[in-house]
């Protein structure tokens, strides 16, 4: 070998040895995720057919204006002293804290005897076209004069005996004085639910799924935004429309294959056949949270609301795939509880001629 080819091949096996040469392929290494971009994660945009039915909802802020009368709401909304055994208010069934339920099938009053229906949620019950499964109230200030005089639930004896706690209590003559500044007698049955309802008027939990309906970086999965796609697919937007996915009419359960259930639903209210077994449609925001479902509370679990739905209302048999998928849908309308302004306050204390429990009957 010459002096030239041994330099030479010398150089190229210390390059080899140095990684310099080409040599044989290294093993391929696995490719690094991708990482976010400064602005955060990637938002996958809202097919058309969705951004068509649905609109974020944001939080509603009190105006100043309003503020005292939604302060007297939020304490109304905890007073036990309103219900007959002083062991009831709005907040035992509509649990703030949990989404505004109870997550029992139906609930119990004062007393411990149950109603015949199950306590849906006051978030996002503003918006609702009526109240009551039935609609037997226009508003949420008729809704909530109904539960502190039904007998089955508050079991106070009439408005003047609610009228008369109010009155005893200094703390409540200063709030309704401040709520409805300028009236003589501001302590009216009429003005105890407009507070209530002005305070509820605001209970909204914002969601993954208003926030990707707004074009924001979310949390919703791939599983999700499909579920979505397989929401409208499936035909639940028939009855599950509009920003609160529902609440905005009525509609007979049992509409394609019968659902059997004694109740009469709205036919209660009007005395018309045709509404027999016809319900408001429910709100599905929050509905992961809110069970058990149906106005009965008869079905424990999300995957069996969706089956019977489909099978009862659509005539559709969902395959265990379909009814997940949708289920993670639903999974992303649980908002988050504003928290500081649902929080309990520090009721008045009772004044000396504030009424005690009453003895049940």
């Amino acid at each position: 070998m010459n002096a030239h080819r041994h330099l030479a091949l010398t150089l190229a096996l210390a390059l080899a040895a140095c990684g310099g040469s080409e040599g044989p392929p290294e093993p391929a290494k696995e490719a690094a995720p991708a990482k976010e971009s400064p602005a955060g994660p990637t938002v996958q945009p809202v097919p058309p057919q969705i951004a068509a039915m649905f609109k974020p909802v944001e939080a509603i802020p009190v105006p100043d204006a309003k503020q005292a009368l939604v302060d007297l709401g939020r304490m109304l909304y905890y007073e036990e002293r309103l219900s007959a055994g002083q062991n009831q208010s709005c907040n035992t069934c509509h649990q703030l804290e949990n989404y505004g339920v109870d997550n029992e099938p139906t609930s119990p009053g004062s007393f411990g005897e149950r109603g015949a229906r199950n306590s849906p949620t006051s978030y996002y019950a503003y918006g609702h076209v009526a109240q009551f499964w039935d609609g037997r109230a226009a508003d949420l200030a008729a809704q909530a004069k109904g539960p502190i005089l039904n007998p089955v639930e508050m079991a106070i004896p009439d408005e003047a005996y609610a009228l008369k706690v109010l009155h005893s209590i200094p703390g409540y003559v200063d709030a309704f004085g401040k709520a409805f500044p300028g009236e003589a007698d501001p302590i009216t049955y009429d003005h105890l639910a407009d507070a209530i309802a002005a305070f509820e008027s605001h209970l909204v939990t914002p969601s993954p799924f208003d926030a990707w309906l707004a074009g924001q970086p979310t949390t919703m999965t791939e599983a999700q935004r499909k579920g979505a796609e397989a929401f409208v697919a499936t035909g639940c937007t028939a009855c599950h429309m509009g920003p609160f996915l529902g609440g905005a009419m009525y509609q007979k359960l049992g509409l394609v294959e019968p659902y059997e259930t004694k109740d009469l639903g709205r036919m209660e209210v009007t005395g018309n056949e045709s509404d027999k077994h016809v319900f408001k449609v429910p709100s599905l925001r929050n509905i992961a949270k809110t069970g058990p479902y149906y106005h009965d509370g008869s079905v424990a679990t999300l995957d069996d609301a969706v089956r019977l739905m489909a099978k009862h209302q659509l005539g559709r048999a969902l395959t265990a795939d379909e009814i997940g998928s949708i289920v993670a849908f639903l999974e992303s309308l649980t908002g988050e509880i504003p928290t500081e302004f649902v929080a309990k306050p520090s009721l008045p204390a009772s004044g000396p001629e504030t009424p005690g429990p009453m003895p049940k009957g």
